[in-house]
């Protein structure tokens, strides 16, 4: 799978987030403050790594900045992605599952080694629903990027 990393600061857990999705089998592409030169600023490389997905350039995404709530703010404003803050590894799995999601957002402050271990376990082995309830959500989450009711 071929995933874009972002992250505002070049932190450990932006290192190791890099080191553990290669170690997958992932191919990684990074932005920010992970790829020199780049504009570090999280809504600019947030925004850089979900347009990644929404291209169809990658299949996910992970964007992370101090909190990871601006970096989930500037994905989710790129029409075709459904980025989702998760702290924990429940909420990634339901994020996979309910939401259909495909950028995770992670905050650097809080995120310890096993917890973002835990978190891609979950991210990873979840599949979206398929439950009719569930598509015909995310089907509405799509049209509300065209504006549409």
């Amino acid at each position: 799978m071929k995933i874009f990393v972002s992250s505002d600061m070049d932190e450990p857990v932006a290192r190791l987030l890099v080191t553990e999705l290669s170690g997958r089998g992932h191919e990684v592409v990074t932005h920010g403050a992970l790829s020199p030169g780049d504009d570090p600023q999280w809504a600019a490389c947030s925004a850089a790594a979900a347009r990644e997905v929404a291209d169809g350039t990658a299949d996910q995404a992970v964007v992370c900045c101090w909190t990871g709530t601006g970096a989930s703010i500037a994905a989710n404003k790129v029409p075709g992605v459904r980025a989702a803050l998760c702290t924990d590894a429940y909420t990634a799995d339901g994020a996979r599952r309910w939401n259909d999601a495909n950028v995770l957002a992670l905050g650097l402050r809080l995120t310890s080694e096993p917890l973002l271990k835990e978190i891609l376990d979950a991210w990873f082995a979840a599949e979206a629903s398929e439950d009719t309830e569930d598509r015909q959500n995310v089907a509405r989450i799509g049209r509300l990027d065209l504006r549409e009711p």
